[in-house]
């Protein structure tokens, strides 16, 4: 089969080997890296990312002890090679943690190399279905999902947003064919809901316009099926929660989000000054859906929607930003498609990759900046398009037609 591509009034035919063999030289550099890392890991490499905690908890689940539990866990994790006296705990709700349990049958290294797997397979998926999902002819562009600096803070830290970014892309790709299917695989979103309020609520208004209801229906019963096989391992698991919640003091910790720098700019203690952002942010969304709701395309106007609840979420990190690469990679397409300039999103990309690679911790204000970045990019890149077909409709070529 081949793909056809429109050049100067000719057609031209163009073999997907191409496509093929350039991507099978990213994966073969890919695997080469990976190796490398891999022949480098120890336990305390483990203890020393956020997986850890998703590992500790896979170890107490497998025994059927609280995933919550401060003593037990610091005790699990300081034997792998955890240096103080405070533990890593998630403090994603208990939806899914049978999704860990796996980790409670290995080792911390082993368990994290297969992590990293995981995720690398994941994050190539969620490129090849976006790649899809804008119908575009493979440019080379997709592969700045392999270095896009939150997907590689994501993998360096072993924390969930990956996860997120194939949800999120698989729902683009079937929300329309396979609604039940589409509604089912945002589930895993819920386990730091705060990254997509304005989403869930667009996205229930959106489905009672269109009386597509089997999407909130597929939700919800992957949504119940998980926490029974949760409550399955752990009846006690939401009450647990409940208890360690209180005591972990997140409220205290300076996160690197606009909401959060509000707060501590105006007042460090009144913690509803957080939630000002978002609560704009949900009154927009509303504002937003009801003035496009007819047109409504979550490819389009849904990817603006996410945006805006990264930059404006009242708790989140830089590798958060990952669930962004859709927005970021429809933006390339259409920056592409305009004949605009690339050099504003190469000069954002290599920012956050240059300060990622340089290290500062994620809790500094270091990368406050991101978020508004990559949103600004997307206006950029989306507004030309539309500029240059505006230009493009009144042109003399155009009427000459």
């Amino acid at each position: 089969m081949y793909y056809r591509k429109q050049l100067q009034g000719q057609t031209v035919k163009r073999s997907p080997w191409r496509a093929i063999a350039a991507a099978c030289i990213v994966a073969a550099g890919l695997c080469f890296v990976v190796g490398l890392f891999v022949v480098g890991l120890t336990d305390k490499n483990a203890s020393q990312r956020d997986f850890i905690q998703y590992w500790a908890a896979g170890q107490q689940l497998i025994h059927r002890a609280n995933p919550y539990d401060f003593d037990a866990i610091l005790q699990l994790e300081r034997a792998v090679g955890l240096e103080g006296n405070v533990p890593k705990i998630s403090f994603s709700p208990p939806v899914a943690l049978f999704l860990v349990l796996p980790l409670g049958l290995v080792g911390a290294k082993t368990g994290l190399i297969l992590w990293l797997l995981v995720q690398l397979g994941c994050l190539i998926l969620s490129v090849r279905i976006l790649w899809i999902v804008n119908g575009r002819a493979a440019s080379g562009l997709e592969f700045t999902g392999i270095a896009f600096a939150p997907a590689l803070a994501c993998l360096m830290a072993g924390q969930l947003g990956i996860f997120f970014l194939l949800s999120i892309s698989i729902f683009l790709l079937v929300h329309e064919s396979h609604p039940l299917v589409a509604g089912a695989v945002l589930f895993p979103c819920s386990l730091k809901p705060h990254l997509f309020l304005t989403c869930t609520i667009v996205l229930v208004l959106w489905a009672v316009h269109r009386r597509a209801f089997r999407i909130p229906v597929g939700f919800c019963i992957a949504f119940l099926a998980s926490c029974a096989l949760t409550l399955s391992i752990d009846r006690h698991v939401w009450s647990e929660y409940a208890q360690m919640m209180p005591l972990v003091g997140v409220s205290r910790v300076f996160v690197p989000t606009l909401s959060v720098a509000l707060r501590f700019l105006l007042d460090r203690n009144a913690i509803w000054l957080q939630y000002i952002p978002e609560f704009l942010a949900c009154a927009w969304a509303l504002w937003y859906f009801q003035s496009r709701r007819d047109r409504w395309k979550w490819i389009d106007q849904g990817l603006l929607l996410l945006l805006v609840s990264a930059v404006c979420t009242p708790y989140g990190f830089f590798f958060d930003e990952v669930v962004l690469f859709p927005a970021v990679l429809a933006a390339l397409y259409r920056a592409e498609a305009s004949r605009r300039s690339l050099l504003p999103f190469a000069l954002i990309a290599g920012g956050a990759l240059c300060e990622l690679l340089m290290g500062p911790g994620m809790t500094t204000p270091y990368y406050l900046w991101t978020p508004l970045a990559w949103l600004a990019w997307y206006l950029y890149a989306t507004r030309s398009k539309r500029v240059s077909t505006q230009e493009a409709d009144t042109s003399p070529a155009a009427h000459a037609t």
